[in-house]
């Protein structure tokens, strides 16, 4: 038997709890929230002509899915699925595993106001956070991740995650060598050969997957470039751009565009583009025939104090650390305006669920660096605990993917952080099971695990309050 007769009331009330939540976030938000990014991959999963500016693999299945049903109803289906699906597995883990308060913990988690709300947008970094989470609901469960089959279905829905944000790397490969055979990880020789291979495979998995949809190439990595060129040039007065005759003193203009929570305002869909945007810089890079990235290369080494800089303050923004207003708002309330119509119905559930999330967000519940000070507490304690092989691959998942936002985030979006919210939660839950059940760390060990998320958010609330 697979759980004791005392449990099955528990279990039946948790699931009851998380299908009603289910459904009340459908019905609030159907058909699905469709994002700005969205639209745009609606139309090209129409056209069936795909860029490589949104991930194509999502327009892919977008396609895929179009004789079901048209509109964002079929994808935000797949992404309700794989959230509450895997919450589901998560809760059956634990009552399995005698843990009746870890699978409430588990079940309570799974509705928190922030993750319920990203999770309604149609979005890649919310479709990104659905895979991973039900590749770690596979991971806890010690009978199904120790099946082959289920093994490969769990580095399967990883590869996928992979196909969808370009800096993915990092969040896929603690989860994916964590999948692996206890044998790949027997010796240094063997762990070491494991982690670059399961790199490889990660790492080539977007180009691979937009070289076999066909999608043309888009010139999407000039955002960075311009971005860094104007951070560099804000903080080091020095002009950093490319020459363009059109520009007469690239430093001014540039004053006026640079704004260090996102690079929109060199956009083309701005309302006032900047003289140094997008369209500009593009041409001018043809037309010299010179290389945007080594041309970036070249300013920042030549300016490293002015892109530290640059780098700091947008990252600082990014994690919501010390800020002092709401850096935009955390979710979204409705679908942009679109070709085809799509709205969504305004309805007392949608407006609570979207009140919840914005208080949520203006708590450390929504401040990224929050919860990376906790994964780092986290991974000082995880070696003597019982659960480490599931705390530590979901920690340093989390942490290593905010951390990735520092040398590569073009925007401030509280989207980009919903896989690290989430996979943290999930270590932190099980981690703290663990020392509930008796696997209580030293006292010295204890404080100085808790000391980082305890300095990070005094400082965070302090600082908001000057």
């Amino acid at each position: 038997m697979l759980f004791r007769r005392a449990d099955h009331r528990l279990i039946a009330i948790l699931l009851l709890a998380l299908a009603l939540v289910c459904a009340v976030q459908a019905y609030a938000y159907a058909p699905g929230l469709m994002t700005w990014d969205s639209i745009r991959q609606y139309g090209q999963a129409l056209s069936g002509d795909f860029d490589d500016w949104h991930p194509p693999a999502m327009e892919w299945l977008w396609r895929r899915l179009l004789p079901v049903a048209h509109g964002p109803a079929p994808m935000f289906a797949i992404q309700l699925a794989l959230y509450w699906g895997a919450f589901v597995g998560f809760v059956l883990w634990a009552v399995r595993s005698g843990r009746r308060g870890l699978a409430i913990a588990f079940a309570l988690a799974a509705m928190l106001p922030l993750s319920v709300v990203l999770m309604a947008e149609i979005i890649k970094d919310s479709l990104m956070a659905g895979l991973l989470l039900a590749a770690s609901a596979i991971l806890v469960a010690p009978p199904i991740r120790g099946h082959p089959v289920a093994r490969i279905v769990a580095l399967l829905l990883i590869v996928c995650a992979a196909t969808l944000r370009f800096n993915a790397l990092p969040a896929c490969l603690p989860l994916a060598i964590a999948l692996l055979p206890a044998s790949w990880r027997a010796t240094r020789v063997r762990f070491g050969a494991a982690i670059l291979l399961a790199a490889a495979v990660i790492a080539a998995a977007l180009p691979l997957a937009n070289r076999a949809l066909g999608a043309k190439p888009s010139g999407v990595g000039l955002s960075l470039v311009i971005f860094d060129l104007g951070g560099i040039t804000r903080f080091s007065g020095t002009d950093a751009f490319p020459a363009d005759d059109d520009v007469d003193d690239p430093v001014a203009v540039n004053r006026h565009c640079y704004k260090p929570e996102r690079w929109d305002s060199y956009s083309w869909w701005v309302a006032d583009p900047c003289a140094l945007g997008f369209d500009g810089m593009d041409d001018v890079f043809k037309q010299s025939g010179e290389n945007p990235y080594r041309h970036w290369l070249g300013a920042v080494l030549a300016h490293p104090v002015a892109y530290a800089e640059h780098r700091l303050t947008h990252f600082n923004i990014n994690i919501r650390f010390l800020v002092h207003d709401e850096v935009e708002r955390p979710v979204m309330n409705q679908i942009p305006p679109n070709d085809w119509g799509f709205r969504l119905t305004p309805n007392p559930a949608l407006t609570w669920f979207d009140r919840l999330a914005r208080w949520s967000a203006h708590t450390p519940l929504g401040w990224p660096v929050c919860w990376m000070a906790l994964a780092l507490g986290l991974l000082m304690v995880a070696p003597g605990l019982p659960s480490r092989r599931l705390v530590i691959p979901l920690a340093l998942s989390g942490l290593l993917y905010a951390l990735g936002y520092f040398p590569a985030s073009v925007a401030c979006e509280l989207r980009y952080h919903l896989w690290t919210m989430l996979a943290i939660l999930l270590a932190a839950l099980i981690a703290g099971a663990d020392m509930a059940g008796g696997a209580m760390p030293g006292r010295r060990r204890l404080l100085v695990a808790a000391a980082p998320v305890l300095l990070v958010t005094i400082l965070c609330v302090a600082w908001r309050l000057t």
